[in-house]
């Protein structure tokens, strides 16, 4: 057990204090390394889904190793819980014994401990033994004696350690590890709490305004008042913004240890560790059930389009995301798709130039988005965005498309503004022909902004908290539907 970076026997009997041996999964590290590295497992190819069961049948020692021999971790952008480490850098410079003690992958174990230095052994994962529990406990009870260590863990798993230990150090303790601590005392070390602010930002309701999209039929339409048509469209909206946050929580599970590289989304719940995977798991599989079950409410070609974008995005999260220029044109199509949604939600039709807008406009602002990311100093010559199929050089290349898209969906806006639905549906057609420079003025501004790098990296989201962008906005809304009064 004592194998590994060196389990050293004689110097621990020449310490004046006993040995602190640390839990790593939710001890050490605000995450979990068995959900990370399933998650990244599927992610490099989605078909290990079918052979995790079996390797799950050999226990969960086997599953472990499984996901070790296939997948790596960066130790470097970890989680780590910096009080706890600050703690463990100043004992070990005093020279007391650290023992990294942790139920994952001895592979994985290792890594952190050559990264941290800290650790003068490491106790993990190997063969058919899982390291937890029980088994922790006989190991360390082994090494150093009973109650000739201290201990450091954090969840239901380290329960029968803390009984083994002299003293225990609570950390950031599940339902179990407080139990235990309100019962027989020791040292806690509080982590982040959740809070409902860090649940919406899990559930990205900002990002929910995408979903005004769905509206956009009976408006066009001028169906405002038709109250059966606004409460099918009502409830397509519930049914959209709970399946996209579920899927939203799914990519954040997918590309953790890229966000946890990026100068914002690193403080993302799941990133930083204030949520855990299984917290995420369940939101999802409730989300799933209020999207699935308000969009039954609706009608059965909405559910159709509803399964389109769930297949498509979760596409887009396993490996489109990664396709150069396929990203923002997939992008594009699903806000599109939403204005499908809106048309089959309420049974009004969709003309062409609406979707042909939408594609331009849509893909112009998908553009902004890579632009900013390509604009970063961080980025060297050849170097790719994380994650992306984009290079530095592509930042000229890409504003030139966007700004092009942008002019094109001004354009088939102003050919729309001219045809004969235009004057079928508006009484005072006149009217709503500012709205092609309403949509350049849009789209222009963010591109100026973009390019000076004054932007938020989503360009629908700064729209939404943009005032002047709402100003215009409004005028376009109230020009929509004075002229079709």
């Amino acid at each position: 057990m004592g194998k590994g970076l060196g389990l050293n026997m004689d110097a621990r009997s020449d310490r004046t204090v006993l040995p602190l041996a640390v839990d790593l999964d939710g001890t050490l590290i605000a995450a979990d390394l068995l959900w990370e590295g399933l998650f990244s497992l599927l992610k490099k190819n989605p078909l290990y889904l079918f052979l995790i069961p079996f390797w799950l049948a050999g226990g969960p020692a086997r599953l472990k190793q499984a996901v070790a021999e296939r997948v790596d971790i960066d130790p470097t952008c970890l989680p780590y819980r910096q009080e706890l480490l600050d703690r463990l850098r100043a004992e070990h410079a005093e020279g007391r014994l650290i023992v990294l003690a942790t139920g994952t992958p001895r592979r994985f174990a290792e890594a952190i401990a050559r990264h941290l230095g800290v650790f003068d052994a490491v106790l993990a994962t190997e063969g058919d033994e899982n390291l937890t529990a029980a088994r922790k406990r006989a190991a360390l009870v082994e090494a150093y004696g009973d109650g000739g260590f201290d201990y450091a863990g954090n969840s239901r798993h380290d329960v029968a350690v803390f009984d083994a230990a002299r003293a225990a150090i609570v950390v950031a303790p599940d339902r179990h590890a407080a139990r235990w601590q309100a019962r027989h005392g020791g040292e806690v070390v509080p982590g982040p709490r959740r809070t409902f602010m860090s649940v919406l930002r899990m559930l990205r309701v900002h990002q929910w305004s995408k979903n005004v999209l769905i509206a956009v039929p009976i408006v066009l339409s001028h169906e405002y008042f038709n109250a059966d048509m606004v409460l099918k469209c009502l409830l397509a909206f519930v049914s959209f913004s709970a399946v996209a946050s579920a899927i939203y929580i799914v990519n954040d599970f997918f590309d953790l240890a890229l966000d946890r590289q990026h100068p914002t989304k690193r403080n993302r719940p799941f990133a930083s560790g204030v949520l855990s995977v299984p917290f995420g798991l369940v939101s999802v599989a409730l989300l799933l059930t209020v999207g699935i079950g308000a969009g039954l409410m609706v009608s059965w070609p909405f559910m159709a389009v509803l399964a389109s974008y769930l297949v498509v995005t979760t596409a887009y999260s396993l490996a489109l995301k990664r396709m150069l220029l396929v990203d923002v044109l997939t992008l594009a199509g699903l806000y599109t798709v939403r204005v499908i949604a809106g048309a089959a939600a309420t049974g009004v039709g969709v003309s062409f130039w609406l979707l042909a807008f939408s594609m331009f406009f849509f893909l112009s602002l998908a553009l902004v988005k890579r632009y900013v990311e390509l604009d970063s100093p961080n980025l060297s010559p050849g170097e790719r965005i994380a994650g992306r199929g984009y290079r530095c050089e592509d930042r000229e290349v890409v504003a030139q498309a966007g700004m092009a898209s942008a002019f094109s969906s001004a354009l088939v806006l102003a050919l729309y503004m001219n045809s004969e639905s235009v004057r079928e549906l508006y009484s005072h057609p006149w009217m709503v022909w500012p709205l092609p420079p309403i949509v350049l003025y849009l789209t222009m501004r963010i591109w100026v902004l973009g390019r000076r790098g004054e932007m938020h990296d989503d360009p629908v989201v700064f729209i939404a908290q943009d005032w002047r962008s709402q100003i215009v906005i409004a005028i376009g809304a109230v020009l929509l539907v004075a002229g079709g009064w």
